[in-house]
């Protein structure tokens, strides 16, 4: 069985495009994939913190040293990084934010990019252990800066899934969305077509 994990990274709760577009190719690939499991992780009511000297020294406390809090933290990174290995497509709603990604998808990041879990270094090289995975990142743009120096999104989230293992990245862009309202329908438009090209 097909398992397709959707990650909502915006910082609204309601209404952002991002979410919406990523909802509607969830739905396209469960129509493509009948019986599909599907989970959605969303960042913004996981509030996961961002990384202080208590969640690293939790990260880098030997098992059988750790305390119940740290314990606590580990747990929490290891059950997101099974969600992850688990998932056969993965749906990543990203919103550009000052020409980044947002900090709920950055913070996420930092507690499943884990040596000798989700990546290892070799005398080739680093290594990425999450791998088989076909991953889509829908983008929301408030204006237009695919192929842009503008635009660090797109290399950022390549590198950095790819240095885990996931290569197969496909973007689906909707930029303009703040240049009026017929800018706006065009890129929602486009970004639909690209969906249903899926």
């Amino acid at each position: 069985m097909t398992t397709i994990l959707q990650i909502n990274s915006a910082a609204r709760s309601q209404g952002a495009q991002s979410t919406l577009l990523a909802d509607e190719l969830t739905a396209k690939l469960q129509q493509a994939n009948p019986g599909a499991k599907t989970v959605v992780r969303n960042l913004l009511a996981d509030n996961l913190p961002h990384l202080d000297d208590a969640t690293l020294g939790a990260f880098f406390t030997p098992a059988e040293q750790r305390t119940a809090v740290q314990a606590a933290v580990n747990t929490k990174s290891e059950a997101l990084i099974a969600e992850l290995q688990a998932a056969d497509v993965v749906v990543i709603a990203a919103p550009m934010y000052n020409f980044g990604i947002s900090s709920q998808l950055k913070t996420y990041f930092d507690w499943i990019a884990r040596a000798g879990i989700t990546f290892q270094y070799t005398a080739n090289g680093p290594e990425g252990l999450v791998k088989g995975k076909k991953v889509f990142v829908v983008t929301a743009r408030g204006g237009k800066y695919q192929g842009t120096p503008h635009d660090s999104q797109t290399p950022y989230l390549t590198s950095f899934l790819g240095f885990l293992g996931m290569t197969d990245v496909n973007f689906i862009y909707a930029e303009g969305l703040n240049m009026g309202p017929d800018v706006a329908g065009a890129a929602l438009a486009a970004a639909r077509e690209a969906i249903a090209a899926v």
